[in-house]
């Protein structure tokens, strides 16, 4: 039996603060000199806040939890610790808050880990490059805008035109390929959350992802925090040397709720009402997205931030500044949508700065020359729309064009493998298709990829070898 240490009497000193004022997720407080930024701290009601911005008089502090008892006067004292989340395996599968608390109503996972929320990016010596490709399940991304692991690539584009199920897309491709996701809802209303929800459980993707949810009526700072929470828990699992993916949906409504709760609290507004510092903001929580050298460990975490615009402007404040801030973007465009091609990914102003590094050598060149014949296709498409008279060539042209614009097509939650990907671009590229009308190709292709599995292929299998199965696959469909 241990014996316990005698009870003396004495003085203890403690700091206390008192609310003097409260309104909108804020809380004024007097006192507590020496508070730092990011502290948590802690009101005689049980509600817990953390201290947002130091003041000569006052300190600003986001609650975090809020009970209807937290009124002016109500004392508030240190709670002596940073804001961390717990973190490891028992998170898969969960639905939980930035805080790490359960949403899916059961119990807590049971964590003995835990991670800051804010934290400070690898430091150069520690990253390596991009080199193993992050397969998307998109026939558009995979060949014409890869992505490496570690890369950072924006998805950008107006609202409602696809850009959260390319993300689900890519998220479900990664079932069985030891990739641990993490998806980050930040301000979107109960049904949505509850939709992408059913759709990761439908297709077995939950099992390797965790949810992390800040909805709409949640508190600001809740929204602010939740893709820091994202971020520190695919860390703990890049610090352990593994692969992971973490979806940003969106920092549109992130970059609102820090605008929200800036403005609450008298800071300065700037361009577009937003804070002089929102670019840090943005440009802190992706930097920590890299692969790690072996000798740190070797894990890598890709980051797919989810950007709004608003009638296609690319030059407004939160757009330019996520582009410069990332490897490359994704841009749909909703006169592609509108159209009925799908997905809606305008080529041309798409672009991958480094995950072309990453790309398999053989679906790199078999896809080398697929973009630029897309883009001379729609400008002779525009120019044929005058009526004017086509030469032979122009016409042949035009017709292989309309066919990989069918061929490109593809409905949402219905990834592709790489080894599909691979046989659409040599079927096309080697004009196995040019037979087949433009109506049909989709159905044709779809049947004849059905029975690619059976033939065993590669990505490293000879061309010929991959050329001769697909002529018979086809030849059997037409």
């Amino acid at each position: 039996m241990v014996e316990s240490s005698p009870y003396r009497f004495g003085l203890r000193f403690s700091e206390r603060g008192y609310v003097a004022g409260i309104g909108d997720g804020i809380a004024w407080i007097r006192g507590l000199p020496t508070a730092r930024l990011d502290e948590l701290i802690g009101f005689d009601d049980g509600s817990t806040g953390l201290v947002f911005q130091l003041g000569k008089e006052v300190l600003g502090a986001i609650l975090l939890s809020q009970n209807r008892g937290v009124t002016a006067g109500m004392a508030v004292q240190h709670i002596g610790r940073k804001l961390e989340i717990g973190v490891g395996d028992a998170l898969l599968g969960r639905v939980v808050d930035p805080l790490g608390s359960p949403l899916d109503g059961l119990p807590p996972p049971e964590l003995r880990q835990f991670r800051p929320l804010e934290a400070a990016a690898p430091p150069i010596i520690e990253r390596d490059f991009v080199s193993e490709p992050l397969y998307t399940g998109c026939k558009i991304v995979d060949s014409l805008i890869p992505i490496g692991k570690g890369q950072r690539q924006l998805i950008i584009g107006d609202d409602g035109i696809g850009k959260s199920a390319l993300a689900l897309d890519a998220v479900i491709n990664q079932r069985g390929r030891d990739v641990l996701c993490v998806m980050v809802l930040i301000g979107q209303p109960r049904s949505s959350v509850a939709g992408t929800i059913e759709a990761l459980r439908q297709a077995d993707a939950l099992a390797y992802t965790v949810v992390v949810v800040a909805e709409a009526n949640a508190l600001p700072g809740f929204r602010y925090l939740a893709p820091f929470a994202g971020c520190a828990i695919a860390e703990h699992w890049m610090r352990l040397g593994r692969d992971t993916l973490v979806v940003y949906d969106d920092l549109t409504r992130h970059a609102q709720s820090y605008r929200e709760l800036s403005l609450l609290l008298q800071r300065p507004p700037g361009r577009e009402a937003y804070p002089g510092d929102i670019f840090y903001l943005h440009s802190r929580l992706l930097e920590r997205s890299t692969v790690l050298a072996p000798a740190y460990g070797g894990g890598s975490m890709t980051a797919l931030p989810i950007i709004e615009t608003r009638q296609g402007e690319l030059s407004a404040y939160i757009p330019t500044n996520l582009i410069s801030i990332t490897d490359g973007q994704i841009y749909l465009e909703s006169k592609l949508f509108a159209a009925g091609i799908l997905p809606a990914i305008d080529i041309g102003r798409s672009v991958s700065r480094i995950g072309g590094k990453a790309q398999h050598p053989a679906i790199k060149t078999a896809s080398a020359h697929i973009r630029l014949d897309y883009l001379q296709f729609l400008e002779l498409e525009l120019f044929a729309r005058f009526g004017t008279r086509l030469e032979a060539g122009v016409e042949e042209k035009l017709q292989r064009g309309r066919l990989l614009r069918e061929i490109l097509k593809q409905d949402r939650l219905q990834p592709l493998s790489e080894l599909s990907h691979l046989a659409w671009l040599l079927a096309y590229g080697e004009g196995l298709l040019e037979s087949v009308p433009a109506e049909r190709v989709a159905e044709v292709l779809a049947s004849a990829l059905a029975q690619l599995p059976l033939a065993k292929l590669k990505l490293d299998s000879p061309k010929q070898q991959w050329l001769t199965v697909l002529r018979q696959l086809l030849a059997a469909k037409v």
